[in-house]
């Protein structure tokens, strides 16, 4: 009789728990077509960084009170307006002179759980150290840009082509970071505000086959229940933002939170960068702004004056940054920060 009870109450936990997970399935907005409804256009900018600070290194998570104080902190370091030209700080050596504060959109606040890093897998909340292979072309791109002999030593960024950011997959920077979900029965696209680029993904099984590689890759998109996945590999160049090779293969797994809020995740693995994979998660916020257009003049204009800028320090014996050119070697160079 105790055994028959026990079964009993195991199997109403269980209708309990499957019942509590369909009315939720349920409650949630569907297109007309009946799949998950997750259009919109939402922000992910956030003051919580992608690898965990090192002072903050045995922290996994912040109290509320820690989370308050650490955001102070962070906003009163990264404040443009407080830089002294100079001096230096916020990433920019001394004599470069920074955007002022009112051009940054990076987020006020870490994100609502206080994480100490977006990145959770590994568990010490930071993208792993780059493999033998990684490294070496982590010294090739760098001695690229050192040498700038054409726009193809310069980062994707400078060319306008793609943002360390706008994905895939998506990473929150200084600005900019917005984008737009649109569905049909067939496909899903988003749109990044951050370089303006329309990833344009269809619902399929397999990726095409015809061996065409492409700047953002090659994405197809599934469903598991109520979540959307999203795998993108084929990508076209051997030297991608955040340093993946044209070898990676991204996941993005974007679920609905609540009303307003969307759950991004991602994973990305990489055997020509890193011998192990590693994830990332943070909020999509919706918001009534619209997405603006993001002219990108670097690569029409810029480009000229960082190249001939090049030429003129290699014509007075220097580097592009001043330094003597006996001063940096191929072999003491490693990735710049930018790359992750």
């Amino acid at each position: 009789m105790t055994k028959n009870m026990l079964v009993t109450a195991i199997s109403s936990l269980l209708l309990t728990a499957s019942l509590a997970v369909s009315a939720q399935s349920s409650s949630l907005p569907r297109t007309a077509h009946g799949d998950p409804d997750l259009q919109g256009i939402y922000t992910y900018r956030t003051l919580t960084p992608l690898n965990r600070p090192v002072e903050l290194a045995d922290r996994a998570v912040l109290t509320e009170e820690q989370a308050r104080e650490w955001a102070a902190y962070e906003n009163r370091r990264q404040n443009r307006d407080l830089i002294i030209d100079s001096v230096g700080g916020a990433g920019y050596p001394p004599g470069v002179i920074s955007y002022n504060e009112f051009w940054y959109e990076r987020g006020r606040e870490t994100v609502a759980d206080y994480r100490t890093s977006l990145v959770y897998d590994p568990p010490n909340g930071r993208v792993p150290e780059l493999n033998s292979i990684g490294r070496e072309r982590a010294r090739a791109r760098a001695e690229a840009r050192r040498l700038s002999i054409g726009p193809e030593g310069r980062t994707l960024a400078d060319r306008c082509i793609r943002s360390n950011g706008a994905g895939p997959p998506l990473v929150p920077g200084s600005y900019n970071n917005n984008i737009q979900i649109v569905q049909t029965p067939d496909h899903v696209m988003i749109l990044s505000e951050m370089v303006h680029r329309a990833r344009i993904i269809p619902f399929a099984d397999e990726h095409q086959s015809r061996n065409i590689r492409r700047w953002d890759g090659d994405s197809i998109a599934r469903w598991e229940g109520d979540t959307l996945v999203i795998e993108t590999r084929n990508f076209f160049y051997d030297d991608n933002p955040r340093g993946l090779s044209r070898e990676a293969v991204i996941e993005e797994r974007i679920s609905r939170l609540d009303d307003n809020t969307l759950d991004y995740d991602f994973t990305v693995t990489d055997a020509r960068t890193w011998d192990q994979s590693w994830s990332a998660r943070f909020p999509l916020r919706q918001i009534d702004d619209p997405i603006y257009e993001y002219a990108c003049h670097e690569g029409n204009h810029g480009l000229t004056g960082i190249l001939a800028g090049w030429r003129r320090y290699e014509a007075m014996g220097m580097n592009g940054d001043g330094t003597p050119i006996d001063s940096r070697t191929a072999s003491t160079l490693t990735a710049s920060d930018e790359d992750f």
